[in-house]
């Protein structure tokens, strides 16, 4: 298992402009918005926040999802695409260990992801830093967990790349609207947003945590149920080609 994670780190730093990207624009993404002076001041919509500080919880939502439905979903299925897993099907190797490698080194690129983009927004922009961290951290890893286990859902039944990044951006996309990246929260209908706060990757346990609440042990435990069964799911309808 350690040998596996170790290539594919390697092969996740090789890959640098996907990688970088991944990392990276997050980070961009929060210093462009915080560019607009509009987009620094107290409004009473957020809660007499700036729009910075509430939609950090959605650039978390977005580095989560991107990483776990955009690329892992993609990579795998390439393996697949060029005989890599044919050929890794004639070892002991069980499939579990491939996609549990790719779990383990996209996740860590997301949480030094979510880590730079909190600390340049404390810095730059005087973000408080998240007020309960361990449920910040909780929400994190459940939310992480469900959004990587569909994406190996994804990576496990797709016939190749291209089908992968179809329907891979398909469940993107929606998670995204759901998790208030594209429209902030308080203009999605009240349905719109319930749905939010229980599917992955759990934009209001993160938000919950950063304002220094503890996040809804139900938010928490639909995320985790999402993770057990969509994980249980890829593992078993793995195919090697």
């Amino acid at each position: 298992m350690l040998k596996i994670i170790k290539v594919e780190a390697r092969l996740f730093v090789r890959d640098r402009l996907n990688s970088l990207f991944a990392v990276l624009f997050p980070t961009l993404l929060l210093l462009v918005l915080g560019a607009v002076p509009a987009l620094r001041t107290p409004a009473e919509e957020f809660g007499g926040l700036r729009f910075i500080d509430s939609y950090l919880s959605s650039l978390v939502v977005f580095t989560l999802g991107f990483i776990g439905l955009q690329r892992v979903p993609t990579v795998v299925a390439t393996y697949r695409e060029k005989g890599v897993l044919r050929r890794l099907s004639t070892t002991p190797m069980h499939p579990a260990r491939l996609l549990a490698g790719q779990m383990v080194v996209n996740f860590v690129a997301a949480i030094l992801s979510v880590l730079l983009t909190v600390v340049v927004a404390h810095l730059v922009f005087g973000v408080d830093l998240p007020h309960h961290p361990l449920g910040l951290a909780g929400a994190v890893v459940l939310g992480g967990a469900g959004t990587f286990a569909l994406g190996l859902v994804i990576a496990a039944l797709a016939p190749n790349a291209r089908a992968a990044g179809g329907w891979a951006t398909a469940v993107f996309m929606l998670l995204m609207f759901f998790g208030g990246v594209y429209l902030p929260r308080f203009m999605l209908p009240p349905a719109i947003q319930a749905i939010g706060s229980y599917a992955p990757p759990g934009v209001e346990a993160l938000q919950q945590a950063w304002l220094g609440t503890a996040p809804d042990w139900r938010h928490l435990a639909i995320m985790g149920l999402v993770g057990l069964v969509a994980g249980t799911v890829a593992a078993r309808t793995f195919r090697w080609e």
